[in-house]
């Protein structure tokens, strides 16, 4: 029988972990209040570099099958709009604007696109012309992938996971009921992988990315459009993958429309009033 005093001596630890442990703000709120407190457990520096790994490597593989930046005018449109927007990230992150920001695109059927730690970007052909995107609408893409950066919600996951594997491991050994802690660095890097955002995370995407948009002087309005043309992307069943996690139509909507008040007064006074 294991001593009660194991059972209060556990439960401290794992509560420790949650309360003490790296709670901050990855953001500053702007104009929609993104400003939550986030775990984070992990350096910032080193998920940028495997970011970097990760990219490098898409990059190369795709350039040897003659995929990427083929098409030199949906390229040179993709850059344009991320050159109006990252500008506007001081906003959240001082820090921001400074990243080493790069924008690709792959030729490619796949409705994707994605903004991984410290600023690489890459957009997919079909995404944008089999949706017949609009300036406006990419904008609102983008700044929605760039928001996830913004917030380091893979950090976040990261940390999430590397907790409560943390937390299991010290439970049973505080119970003496053996190592039950596998690698802590194969968590964190199975965690980065694997990482498919929470709703939770994709809602607050789409909060942030509309106000950069509107910021850059791309209309926030066509958050509306653009969600309505990928849930019809599939036979009106579902939206691209990488859009797979989000709320309900009507309640995505609604979301946006909810927004449009604090969003369209800073894409008016970016279009100088017009």
């Amino acid at each position: 029988m294991v001593p009660p005093y194991k059972f209060i001596a556990a439960a401290l630890a794992i509560a420790a972990l949650g309360t003490t442990a790296g709670c901050q703000s990855t953001t500053s709120g702007g104009a929609v209040g993104a400003d939550r407190q986030q775990l984070l457990l992990v350096s910032s520096a080193e998920l940028d570099r495997m970011a970097a790994q990760a990219y490098n490597k898409l990059q190369a593989e795709s350039a040897k099958k003659g995929t990427l930046n083929t098409d030199a005018a949906l390229t040179r449109r993709v850059r344009a709009i991320a050159t109006r927007i990252t500008p506007q990230t001081r906003v959240f992150r001082a820090d921001a604007p400074a990243w080493k920001w790069e924008v690709n695109t792959i030729t490619s059927k796949e409705l994707n696109a994605f903004c991984m730690p410290g600023g690489k970007i890459m957009f997919y052909s079909g995404l944008i012309q089999q949706l017949r995107l609009t300036d406006d609408e990419i904008a609102v893409v983008m700044g929605h992938e760039i928001a996830h950066a913004l917030r380091e919600h893979s950090r976040e996951q990261v940390s999430q996971a590397i907790a409560a594997q943390t937390a299991i491991g010290v439970g049973a050994a505080l119970l003496g009921l053996g190592d039950a802690t596998a690698s802590v660095a194969n968590t964190a890097y199975d965690a980065l992988i694997a990482t498919r955002f929470s709703r939770s995370d994709e809602t607050e995407a789409d909060r942030i990315g509309l106000e950069l948009s509107a910021r850059a002087g791309y209309d926030p309005r066509a958050g509306i459009t653009l969600w309505k043309k990928m849930l019809s992307a599939n036979d009106g069943g579902r939206p691209p993958e990488f859009l797979s996690t989000h709320p309900a139509e009507n309640r995505r909507i609604q979301e946006i429309e909810a927004l449009l008040p604090t969003v369209l007064p800073l894409y008016q006074a970016a279009r100088g009033g017009r």
